[in-house]
């Protein structure tokens, strides 16, 4: 017979996954939306609003979306200013 182990309580202390939080993920999530409605408008034959959308995109987002709320390895919150 095999015993299923007891499901252990999720670890909310553990970091999160690549050091990406929900805001982080939303502002990639942002990124993406914002991205393809350039090239979408790209194909349709835009010439102003489809490279703004993806230098805000690729520029904007997906920068912000990599690096708010990095921290350097050893760095606390009293130290960023938190």
């Amino acid at each position: 017979m095999i015993r299923s182990r007891p499901h252990a309580p999720e670890d909310r202390s553990r970091p999160p996954v690549f050091g990406l939080r929900k805001v982080n993920l939303a502002l990639l999530a942002l990124a993406v939306v914002t991205i393809a409605a350039g090239y979408v408008l790209l194909g349709r034959g835009s010439t102003v609003a489809a490279p703004l959308l993806l230098v805000l995109g690729y520029g904007g987002f997906v920068p912000a979306g990599l690096l708010v709320g990095f921290r350097r390895t050893g760095e606390s919150d009293s130290e960023r200013g938190e």
